[in-house]
């Protein structure tokens, strides 16, 4: 497991944030109890799966998997403390109620909380595409 830190633009209004990269093996393991989808998420840089997992010790763990292209293999699991996930998880539950206020027939589609998730994202990958796990 590798941990990292990144850090956001300021106008993002999100504070740094400490992730782990799982190998395939720690995320077996993370695993083993079971796990729990919330949500996913398709972006420019990805598709993205949200859930939570318990390990063979009822510890729970916050996980997203990244997958690129049509690769069935993921290219990237990232391990977050629960108050970062619960950010991501407001964004996404934010963005359902902020779709439900737009005008279907606008011709531009606004900045919005599930852009502002994609775009967190996009740090994150970023910061730990290089790391070696």
């Amino acid at each position: 497991m590798k941990s990292f830190i990144v850090g956001f633009h300021q106008e993002d209004n999100v504070d740094s944030m400490q992730i782990q990269k799982l190998s395939q093996e720690e995320f077996n393991k993370a695993t083993e109890g079971g796990t729990r989808h919330l949500f996913d998420l398709d972006t420019n840089v990805g598709f993205f799966v949200f859930f939570d997992a318990e390990d063979a010790d009822g510890d729970v763990s916050y996980l997203m998997l990244q997958y690129e292209e049509d690769n069935e293999d993921p290219v990237g699991c990232y391990s977050f403390q629960m108050k970062d996930f619960y950010e991501f998880m407001a964004l996404y539950l934010n963005d359902l109620e902020f779709n439900e206020e737009i005008d279907e027939e606008a011709d531009e589609e606004e900045y919005g909380p599930i852009h502002h998730l994609a775009h967190l994202l996009f740090h994150i990958v970023q910061e730990g595409e290089d790391l070696e796990v």
